[in-house]
Parts: C-alpha cells; sequence; structure tokens
C-alpha cells in the first residue's frame, strides 16, 4: 500500500484508550491512517450494539479488541454480531486480537472468519505491559512484588504491546498480504514470571520478589482489584488452562511481519522503570 493509498485509508480502533489500541492508534496515525477510536468516551459500547453502526459507517478498516477477554462468551457473540454488521456497512478489512493457545478463543475467532470479512488474526502471548499498566502495578509499586497464578517453571514470551501494534497497521496497510491468516505475535525469549519480576527488580534497583499461588487462591486478588466475581471466576478458569506450560515457545510472527526482532522485555522493564512506573 502506498502513502497516499493510506492517508485515505479510515480505520476504527475499539479500546482506543486501552493497551493494545491506544498504541495501534498512534502507530496507525504515525503510518498515515485516519484513526477514528471508538470508545465509551466517544459513545462506542460493546455491550451496546445500537451504538456500533456510528462507529463503522464510511470507515475502510477495523481493529478489533474485546474489552475483556477475546474467549469469553460474549465476546464470541459480540465479536461475530460487530463484524457482520461491519461487513453490512461496508468495512470489509478487520484485524482481531486473539490470545495465543487459547482454546476458549476459538469461537471468536470463528464468529470473525465466517462474517464474509478481509479478516486477519492476531495471536498474541502475554503483554510485557502487564506488568506496567493495569492491576499489576500497585502490587510491584507498593506490594514489593508480585503474587500470580504461574507456577515458577512456567515460560512465556512476554511480548511488548508496541510490537503487537505495529503487526497490526502492518496487517492493514499491506494490501491483501495477510488476509485470511493468523499471525503469532510473541517476544524474542521465555521467561518465567519470576525471572520477569526479577528484570524488573534489576531494572529499578528494588528487591521485588514473585510468589506463585494455584488459580483458585488468586480469586481473592482478583475481587480486591475490583474484578466482578463473575469475571474473576472465568479468569480463575482460563489461568487454570493457559498456565500450564502450552505457550513456552516462540513464534516469528514480528520478524516475519516487520522484518526485525521483537522488543526485547529487558528494554521494555528499562524504559518503564526509568518512567518511574514501580518507584
Amino acid at each position: 500500500m502506498t502513502q497516499d493509498t493510506a492517508r485515505n485509508m479510515t480505520v476504527v480502533v475499539t479500546g482506543a484508550t486501552g493497551r493494545t489500541g491506544g498504541r495501534v492508534a498512534r502507530a496507525a496515525g504515525a503510518a498515515g491512517l485516519t484513526v477514528r477510536a471508538a470508545s465509551r468516551a466517544t459513545g462506542f459500547d460493546w455491550g451496546d450494539r445500537s451504538t456500533w453502526a456510528q462507529a463503522l459507517r464510511g470507515a475502510d478498516a477495523a481493529y478489533l479488541a474485546y474489552p475483556t477477554d477475546v474467549g469469553s462468551p460474549e465476546a464470541a457473540r459480540a465479536v461475530g454480531e460487530i463484524a457482520r454488521e461491519a461487513v453490512g456497512l461496508g468495512v470489509r478489512r478487520l484485524v482481531l486480537l486473539s490470545a495465543r493457545g487459547e482454546e476458549r478463543a476459538l469461537p471468536t475467532e470463528k464468529g470473525l472468519r465466517e462474517s464474509g470479512a478481509q479478516w486477519t488474526i492476531v495471536r498474541a502471548a502475554w503483554f510485557a505491559q502487564n506488568f506496567s499498566e493495569g492491576p499489576l502495578v500497585e502490587e510491584l509499586r507498593l506490594g514489593g512484588g508480585l503474587v500470580f497464578p504461574a507456577a515458577e517453571g512456567v515460560r512465556e514470551p512476554f511480548v511488548d504491546v508496541r510490537d503487537i501494534a505495529d503487526v497490526v497497521v502492518a496487517a492493514l496497510t499491506s494490501g491483501d498480504r495477510y488476509v485470511g491468516q493468523e499471525i503469532d505475535v510473541t517476544g524474542p525469549r521465555l521467561l518465567t514470571w519470576g525471572e520477569a519480576i526479577a528484570e524488573i527488580a534489576g531494572a529499578t534497583g528494588r528487591g521485588l520478589t514473585y510468589r506463585s499461588v494455584p488459580a483458585r487462591e488468586y480469586h481473592a486478588h482478583l475481587t480486591a482489584f475490583g474484578v466482578p466475581p463473575q469475571e474473576a471466576d472465568f479468569l480463575v478458569e482460563l489461568f487454570e488452562e493457559l498456565l500450564d506450560g502450552r505457550n513456552a515457545h516462540l513464534s516469528d510472527g514480528v520478524r516475519e511481519v516487520l522484518g526485525r526482532e521483537p522488543r526485547d522485555f529487558t528494554d521494555f522493564a528499562r524504559e518503564a522503570a526509568g518512567a518511574g512506573t514501580w518507584g
């Protein structure tokens, strides 16, 4: 796609104030796309279908990121419905953020595939920024460490959300190259949660620790974060499935799409620490 074509392309970014959506919006703008933010602040609500058409009408493409988890039953319904509505309004190019190794996400992905859209699915590993944004930050900042239901030996190729955003924008601006494809995105190496916290400790100069707990025990932490009990039940079941080592392998999606290696967790930790994230 030429720069002139990109400038004429309008992309709807759901969750445009969120962890991935905000970065997708910035990366799309930097690439010359016209960004239409779709969030509660702009009147868009995943739970209210009457708000969708206003966000979608007249756009060329959309980035879909369901706000709780892509594997929830609500996500499967909503993504399928919004994808069909988008196609009906002429928005045929859709990119869905999904989760690597999450079998519960397959119905949501199926809903996108069956919508008639020109689809791409980006399956992401656990975000590096989950340690620097969201409910885990206060625990690291004030609690001196992290409690989480990932066993000591479980490894994850933590991915920088900026790489996810760059892959999404590349998929949108590369014509038909990534239509009908699933792209797995990971970081460049495997770390346990304890090793990730040790890297953050090294970057901050603080003695941070990691403690693994059973997923069922973590339910109380989720509700303390303000997660509704029903959503906490879902997340506990999800953690029991996902944090079993199934994702302890690397994927080449970032390098294949962007022509460079993914950002390393050490660089992420240093940058976030330098910004005072865990101060």
